[in-house]
């Protein structure tokens, strides 16, 4: 009673940061062969790239981590260029700002080093002597943990040891994966981290399973941008760091640190979180999670939306059949193909031939197919042009032209231009789908593409004259229905239009 006391007391008195430190030390201490590891998620910043080359330059970009909401930060030193061991690290140890994880790659296990073994391993033992936080040794090199384990007796150390294995090539079969967890397991460190590349989102399952066979603190993840989810959904399945880029440095496959504070709040996912997420190629526009993630949590809804890089439907829905993942959104350029996997299909949905949104329906876990970008589209349209809400509704007919020939279009006086193609989105800003010559005919001109927000469409059509409607708006309103069909709940409709016209 007494010790619980005293730990209260100097809780009482730590940072949020501090907290999360003293936990994660007592339970690694304290953790045995047959406990379960939970913890309260670590956000890692990986600071690996050629912007910091100088020991100066690491010191800023750790200050950056702390202020972005970076928990620890990974240092690269085969990354720095003319590297000093005695020089850096102490500038790097001596003025860090939040704990560190050293790491020095040779270029057999994918990294930049390439000097003597022995002189690498010299540096991480001066890291531990200058009261570095983590040491990063690859499993290749594991024959050396028993002179690092006494360094760090000597120099009464307290960081944690480690041991890292990086996958070339595809992501190998579970068998695989479990046999170097096990190896790494085997050499006695007190964390163990595994890295994949990912070819495909698939390939991200194997790496989930992991978890529930690790008897240590696991650090598991895959690169590249189909690996993302390896990072986002990692609290889930009880990954101990989750790792993040810093502004103005994107990494593939690592959300920013900015993202996992303001959008994802990775703090609050745990394994009974549900999943939902973007099906695209590419995805890395999407504005979902920055909309979704936020509105979950204002109606107290335990949910998560994450951007889901697809190459290929059937594999992605055979692999992920899970009740866990609940929902989907899907996009660009899924919407018509994806209607064969839907075990039903709403009657607008089939009527269109289009799918934005699936469920997967508790009862019987059942795949079914909606749209809500109909509505969302036509009822945009309808508050721009009120006095013709009710003739528009009704019924819309049009003649069906070859998307090369539209440049030869001549429409009537008063038509409604709706461009639902990717024309004119982020990063091919500078296109728009029609002659710019014809847009002074059109009284209506409604743009679905919604990065950026204000399209060169719509700017051309405003210069015209017409009434513009912006696809932000079709954005919120098809969201706002798919919100209802994922959570079942009443959308906050408001609070919804609110991050809209603030962050988009």
């Amino acid at each position: 009673m007494i010790v619980g006391l005293w730990c209260l007391r100097r809780c009482s008195q730590m940072t949020k940061n501090d907290l999360k430190i003293f936990f994660w030390t007592v339970s690694v201490n304290q953790m045995g062969s047959n406990q379960v590891w939970k913890h309260s998620v670590m956000v890692c910043a990986a600071i690996t790239t050629h912007q910091y080359v100088s020991a100066e330059q690491i010191v800023n970009g750790m200050h950056q981590a702390k202020a972005e909401g970076a928990d620890i930060v990974e240092l690269r030193l085969d990354c720095i260029t003319n590297f000093h061991s005695h020089h850096d690290l102490k500038i790097i140890l001596q003025n860090k700002p939040l704990p560190v994880l050293i790491v020095n790659r040779p270029k057999w296990e994918g990294g930049l080093y390439e000097g003597d073994e022995n002189k690498r391993l010299e540096a991480l033992q001066l890291a531990v002597e200058l009261s570095a936080d983590f040491i990063d040794v690859e499993l290749k090199a594991a024959s050396c943990l028993p002179t690092l384990v006494e360094h760090m007796r000597n120099h009464n150390s307290h960081g944690k040891i480690i041991v890292s294995c990086y996958v070339d090539g595809t992501t190998p079969p579970h068998e695989v994966l479990l046999q170097l967890v096990e190896l790494m397991q085997a050499t006695g460190a007190d964390i163990i981290k595994l890295v994949t590349l990912a070819a495909d989102i698939t390939e991200i399952k194997r790496i989930f399973s992991l978890f529930l066979y690790c008897q240590v603190p696991l650090i598991a993840y895959s690169v590249g941008e189909r690996g993302l989810i390896s990072q986002l959904l990692s609290p889930k399945f009880g990954g101990f760091f989750v790792y993040g880029s810093l502004a103005g440095n994107p990494i593939p496959g690592l959300p920013s640190l900015d993202s996992i504070q303001e959008a994802y709040k990775l703090e609050h996912v745990n394994a009974d979180t549900k999943v939902f997420g973007l099906i695209s190629k590419p995805v890395s526009h999407s504005r979902g999670p920055i909309l979704h993630n936020p509105s979950f949590k204002d109606v107290n809804y335990n949910g998560i939306y994450v951007p889901m890089f697809v190459d290929d439907l059937k594999k992605f829905f055979s692999t992920y059949p899970s009740p866990d993942f609940s929902g989907f959104s899907v996009g660009i350029p899924y919407k018509e193909e994806v209607l064969r996997f839907c075990d039903e299909v709403h009657p607008l949905a089939q009527s269109i031939g289009a799918v934005n949104t699936i469920i997967r329906r508790p009862r019987d876990g059942k795949l079914v197919g909606y749209n809500t970008d109909c509505e969302a589209a036509i009822t945009a349209i309808e508050d721009a042009l009120i006095d013709r809400a009710k003739s528009l509704a009704c019924a819309v007919f049009g003649e069906a032209q070859p998307f090369k020939e539209l440049v030869n279009f001549q429409p009537e006086k008063g038509a409604i231009l709706a461009n639902a193609t990717p024309v004119g989105m982020h990063p091919n800003t500078d296109r728009i789908p029609v002659a710019e010559a014809t847009l002074e005919d059109y009284r209506l001109v409604f743009d679905a593409v919604y990065t950026p927000r204000r399209t060169r469409l719509l700017n051309e059509a405003d210069a015209a004259g017409a009434i513009t409607v912006a696809g932000v708006e079709m954005f919120l309103r098809q969201a706002i229905g798919q919100f209802n069909l994922f959570t079942g709940l009443e959308a906050p409709e408001e609070f919804m239009r609110e991050i809209v016209l603030s962050k988009f």
